[in-house]
């Protein structure tokens, strides 16, 4: 329930009265402050309404009686209806409309004499909405008490005109009137009628002789009727109901809107509806009523002996009070329903603050979707929530709570009553509202409040978005955030903030006490390799060279990536290679890796570094060999590696190098001393495998010739057997030399190997090397008797060709071009292609040369 309106009394019995107990209220009328009463003895009370409050603020009125005319029938006063623009009031008694003066109460005679009246009249009304421009001039319905007609009339100052006359299917017995839509009530049923055009529409059926009908006026085009069954029904001109009944008494018998609200007169109360949501808002005791009227606004009744006025509570008040009761989807509906009745500008303001309300109401009641909403809308000063939190907000911020407060809560805990499950989950709404808004212009002049109150929170709840809030564009204050992060120890969090703040030197520091163990913070089991990335990225020189160290020492490997995945830009300056190799004098895991990466990946041409690189492999080699028992899988390893360096590298310098054997192979390689590279290979290293790697390597960029010449004399090292005074197996070697020639037989020349092969060799340990030699030379024989007849017959063509040139002349001069270079002729002696086309000697030469067997030309009969 709804305190909506307060009944007020306006007019006291014994002021319209006196003691004369058979004096009765028949109607009522209200103009501005001035209050006409029409009584059952057939006459007029004027009085002087005035707004008075009472001690409590309670609104109140005083009326005072200017005057009392009899009218001079002998029936009551039936309807009363005030034109203050003509100052006159019409009035209806015993059937007969006539004119009153408002300050007289005199009749007005009509410009003829005789007075201005209608007769035979059962019920009136004036247009509030007037088709007619003459501002001296009102127009009025007029029902028939004795046909079914109605009449429009127009009502001058001395005079009415009758305008127009319409028949109704029933005896008409109630009307209203606005521009030129009539809403008639029949004996049977409702009707709309436009007396302009005769157009008619029926409503809904009405018993008239069960209950009196109502038809009001409510609106433009719009009118609230009583239906059947106690509703209270909306039309408007077009015969629709745009509004929902709203259910009131079956014995109502006046009505009036004062909107929001619809105002019913029973037997014995006075119920007030709401056009919003149709509800029933208040009801008040009011006994003996029958007169209930909207006069511009001011809701009056009467009584058979005095007069009220419903004075509305203002409808903040209202709204107020529906908040008080928890009753938000209400005070919301009211809200936005009486946005026609306020100012612009205060109804935006109001709304928002009822919207803000309505949120603090339904978030502490943990409907959080709904608060959230009713924040956006509302726009509200999301310090208002984090206020709610104490120490979220940081010691720097000016925030004071609004006033008058928009809720009732100190704290959470105060809302909670204590249920610490239930402040979780309004820090949880708290997060997730905050970090849907700080990003958004209700945060515009409170950032660093709003960000601050999120880090703390994100802390205090063990939030995985903490990290993306520092390490995005943030204001939080670190002033108050450092404390905050350090008692959750978020110590990776709280270097994020120093370093967003521009204070690497702090945040290293934090970070390298957390890896070494000092501080406990499991946000990042990787926090090492992030300390090694972020120092790759510095921009900060002077930093890098600091905290390098630290991480060498604690993983080479990994540390060293501080300077090999360090980009160079205009933010990331280069650092100078000696500097860094000097540097890493002492970590010489750390300065090996280095060099790889600078020769091998970056490929650096500088012959310092290379060598470098060289001999620390040389180095690791010599200790591999060194130790015993020896790693063969780390040796051959390191092995391949300075094997692959000296081959593929030209800027090392070779005498620092000469130290090892297969190393010295490769390098006697470099200096094509290839015996020497062989022999060390297959009578020192006994290493069979690597001396054909070493032909393959050796002759990858030369051409067959080469690469036959080196397998030929690595088959005689074979073949010639292991030299005086070393100790070997012969038939190591001759096994050795036959799977050389059952691999890579087509490298060798078949019949310079028959020859060099001993005379006691088995035919079946060659039979490989034999098949793919004898399938070889029959190829070769059979391509070359193929290229000897391709020969001959370009030969005969030629011949043909050259015959048939010679039968005619060839024309040649300077400005005439070779068809094959373009140029022009500087001499007589030419060639001429087959289709007369003349080309330099030299031209074809050429063209000849780069295609000895076969020839394209551009004649249209394709010769060759």
């Amino acid at each position: 329930i709804v305190k909506a309106f307060e009944l007020v009394p306006a007019v006291e019995r014994d002021l319209l009265m006196g003691d004369k107990a058979r004096i009765n209220i028949e109607c009522i009328e209200c103009c501005g402050k001035h209050l006409y009463v029409g009584t059952n003895d057939c006459f007029i009370h004027h009085f002087l309404l005035a707004e008075v409050a009472s001690s409590k603020g309670k609104p109140g009125y005083l009326a005072q009686k200017l005057l009392h005319k009899y009218l001079g029938l002998k029936k009551p006063v039936a309807e009363l209806r005030a034109a203050s623009a003509l100052e006159r009031l019409i009035v209806l008694c015993e059937g007969l409309v006539f004119l009153v003066d408002m300050v007289t109460l005199e009749t007005v005679p009509s410009a003829g004499g005789g007075g201005a009246k209608i007769r035979g009249v059962a019920s009136f009304c004036v247009n509030e909405n007037p088709v007619n421009a003459d501002p001296f001039c009102v127009e009025m319905g007029v029902l028939s008490s004795k046909r079914r007609t109605v009449q429009i009339y127009m009502v001058y100052e001395d005079r009415v005109q009758l305008v127009k006359e319409l028949t109704t299917p029933e005896q008409p017995c109630a009307v209203s009137l606005d521009g030129y839509f009539l809403c008639l009530a029949l004996t049977t049923q409702y009707m709309i009628l436009n007396y302009n055009t005769g157009a008619s529409q029926d409503l809904f059926p009405y018993n008239s002789e069960e209950r009196t009908p109502i038809v009001k006026r409510i609106g433009r085009e719009e009118f609230l009727l009583a239906a059947p069954g106690g509703l209270g029904m909306f039309a408007n001109a077009e015969g629709v109901s745009q509004r929902a009944p709203v259910r009131w008494s079956e014995s109502v018998i006046g009505a009036a809107v004062c909107f929001p609200y619809v105002v019913a007169l029973d037997e014995s109360f006075i119920t007030i509806h709401s056009m919003l949501d149709q509800q029933l808002k208040q009801t008040l005791s009011f006994r003996d009523g029958h007169i209930l009227q909207n006069f511009e606004g001011k809701v009056i009744l009467a009584s058979t002996k005095a007069v009220y006025v419903l004075v509305p509570l203002p409808l903040e008040r209202q709204i107020q009070d529906l908040l008080a009761n928890h009753r938000v989807e209400e005070a919301l509906i009211l809200t936005e329903g009486a946005q026609r009745n306020i100012p612009k500008d205060k109804f935006q303001n109001l709304h928002k603050r009822i919207l803000q309300q309505a949120g603090f109401i339904q978030f502490g009641q943990l409907q959080f979707l709904e608060a959230k909403e009713h924040f956006r809308k509302g726009q509200l000063d999301v310090r208002e929530l984090i206020s709610l939190c104490p120490l979220l907000l940081p010691a720097s911020s000016s925030f004071t709570r609004c006033h008058p407060p928009l809720h009732e809560f100190a704290d959470l805990n105060h809302l909670a009553q204590g249920d610490q499950e239930k402040v979780l989950r309004c820090k949880k709404f708290l997060i997730s509202y905050l970090g849907e808004v700080r990003s958004t212009e209700v945060v515009n002049g409170c950032r660093e409040d709003v960000d601050t109150a999120l880090l703390k929170l994100y802390a205090e709840q063990d939030h995985d978005s903490l990290l993306d809030l520092l390490a995005s564009d943030n204001a939080c204050v670190l002033a108050d955030s450092v404390p905050w992060l350090e008692k959750y120890h978020k110590y990776f969090a709280l270097g994020l903030l120093y370093h967003y703040n521009g204070q690497d030197s702090a945040a290293l520091q934090l970070w390298i006490r957390v890896a070494d163990g000092e501080l406990q913070d499991p946000t990042r089991s990787d926090l090492f390799e992030y300390i090694v990335d972020f120092l790759c990225t510095s921009s900060n020189v002077d930093l890098v060279w600091k905290y390098a160290d630290w991480a060498l020492r604690k993983d080479p490997i990994v540390g060293v990536h501080i300077f090999t995945k360090r980009h160079t830009s205009k933010d990331q300056p280069e650092l100078n290679p000696d500097d860094v190799i000097t540097y890493l004098g002492k970590h010489n895991q750390a300065l090996l890796l280095y060099l790889e990466n600078l020769v091998l990946e970056k490929r650096v041409q500088k012959e310092k570094f290379h060598t470098h690189l060289a001999v620390l492999y040389l180095e690791r080699v010599l200790s591999l060999m060194s130790q015993s028992p020896k790693d063969e899988e780390q040796l051959t390893k390191a092995r391949e590696r300075l094997q692959a360096l000296l081959r593929e590298s030209d800027l090392y310098r070779v005498q620092f190098l000469l130290e090892l054997l297969l190393e010295r192979a490769t390098l006697h390689g470099k200096l094509e001393e290839h015996d020497k590279a062989l022999h060390i290979l297959v009578h020192q290293l006994r290493d069979f495998p690597s001396a054909e790697a070493f032909c393959i390597w050796a002759s990858s960029s030369r051409d067959s010739a080469y690469r036959q010449q080196l397998f030929h004399l690595l088959l005689g090292v074979y073949l010639d057997g292991s030299p005086p005074g070393q100790s070997g197996d012969s038939g190591e070697l001759e096994m050795a030399a036959v799977d050389l020639l059952n691999r890579h037989g087509e490298v060798f020349d078949a019949v310079r190997v028959l020859r060099m092969l001993p005379e006691g060799w088995s035919l079946q340990l060659l039979r490989p090397f034999l098949g793919r030699a004898i399938r070889a030379s029959m190829h070769a024989c059979r391509t070359s008797r193929i290229a000897l007849g391709l020969a001959h017959s370009e030969n005969l063509q030629l011949l043909h060709d050259r015959l048939k040139e010679c039968k005619r002349p060839v024309f040649v001069s300077e400005k005439k071009g070779c068809h094959l270079c373009h140029n022009t002729f500087s001499e007589p002696s030419v060639v001429c292609l087959p289709g007369g086309v003349p080309v330099h000697t030299h031209c074809v030469a050429q063209r000849v040369r780069d295609s000895p067997t076969k020839r394209q030309l551009t004649n249209s009969s394709k010769h060759t």
